[in-house]
């Protein structure tokens, strides 16, 4: 039976409705190398964590403008090599829309000329000043740099009369930038270095170089760039040998994690620059942050059993950073997102309140940073 022209056409129109309905549905990919495992993991989990907690909550409520996210995530266990591999997958195999990735500098820095390359959006979370400056076009990062760290923990030198100090770096790509930075600045501050010793990522035990510190006539403070294992150790040892000057930690120590491999009675009376997240419940009501970081930090803790950590902010922020650029842009499209990304302006995350620009694709300036010191095992705030 011949099927009238009419109905032919309803049918035909039906049948070409249906094979769109899931190219239009398509979910929104973004992909993620994050250092899930390995030396670097007390950056990578909280991120992972946080990426997969958010992402479900906004399918939940509907996605970016109706459509579903979808996060694919890699763990480059901590090596860098691992970190462009994935990135490279993420970008040919995966095709995926944007990239939130790179838990370290090293990691980072293996997977910005991919990006640039690609043409694709790219929020890192490294903490050297390298992973965002000068700005390259297709890349943002939202943590505080090392620049800062250096600037904020001299300002409170500064503040308490210290002139004279040491510096102790990990050999790491994190530790070598920082120590570089706080070496452009530190005049500026009227800071003296007197002595500096460095050790290993793998390193156990810093008993020597610390002791070196302490027998140097002069120094009244000490600083260690570094993240990972290393500073909890120096900060052991550092207690071990009664070394009698302060001791000064960088953002990279943000989480319990360090306090707890540390141990609290070492830990005490350190001081680190960080994030507000670290003290949420510790701001004034008045404080801008304070609804949006006790937001995260009960969400988070709910969820995972664990404290927070200013890592898995750093997460929240770039993930938030990049749906609302979504969401203005109309949807994926990589050059429009990009745009809007480097249009972001007031937003208020963990990490301070991002104002970015064509020159600078971070937005933090000094006054994100907390001066904060270990007492009794906790994050104070310091006036």
């Amino acid at each position: 039976m011949r099927l009238p022209v009419k109905l032919l056409a309803t049918a035909a129109a039906m049948a070409l409705s249906v094979s769109l309905a899931p190219a239009q549905q398509a979910p929104i990919k973004i992909g993620a190398v994050l250092s899930a495992t390995g030396g670097a993991s007390f950056l990578g989990d909280p991120e992972k964590r946080t990426l997969e907690m958010f992402v479900a909550d906004i399918n939940a409520k509907g996605g970016i403008n109706g459509r579903k996210v979808e996060a694919i995530i890699y763990d480059d266990a901590s090596n860098p090599n691992n970190a462009r591999t994935f990135a490279t997958r993420l970008i040919e195999q995966d095709k995926v829309d944007a990239l939130l990735a790179g838990s370290t500098t090293a990691s980072a820095m293996a997977m910005i000329p991919l990006a640039e390359e690609a043409e694709i959006p790219m929020i890192n979370f490294a903490g050297a000043v390298q992973a965002a400056f000068p700005a390259k076009k297709w890349n943002f990062k939202t943590p505080h740099t090392d620049l800062m760290a250096c600037e904020k923990i001299f300002e409170d030198m500064k503040k308490r009369g210290f002139s004279k100090i040491a510096m102790i770096s990990g050999a790491d790509a994190f530790g070598k930038s920082m120590r570089d930075q706080c070496l452009t600045v530190n005049k500026k501050y009227g800071i003296e270095i007197l002595h500096e010793e460095t050790y290993q990522p793998a390193d156990n035990d810093m008993t020597a170089q610390l002791t070196n510190i302490k027998n140097k006539a002069g120094v009244q403070a000490v600083i260690n760039p570094g993240f990972g294992q290393g500073p909890a150790i120096v900060t052991r040892n550092y207690k071990q040998l009664s070394v009698p000057f302060p001791l000064y930690q960088s953002h990279g120590v943000g989480t319990k994690q360090f306090i707890e491999l540390a141990t609290p009675a070492a830990a005490e009376g350190v001081r680190l620059p960080a994030a507000a997240l670290l003290v949420a419940d510790k701001l004034p009501d008045g404080d801008p942050q304070k609804k949006v970081v006790m937001a995260y930090k009960t969400a988070y803790e709910a969820k995972t059993g664990q404290p927070v950590s200013t890592f898995g902010g750093h997460m929240y922020d770039g993930l938030m950073i990049l749906v609302e650029a979504m969401k203005r842009a109309g949807g994926p499209d990589k050059a429009k997102v990009r745009d809007e990304i480097e249009k972001t302006k007031g937003f208020i995350g963990t990490g301070g309140v991002v104002n970015m620009s064509p020159t600078d694709h971070m937005g933090l300036d000094l006054t994100a940073f907390r001066m904060l010191e270990i007492k009794n095992g906790d994050w104070t705030l310091v006036n």
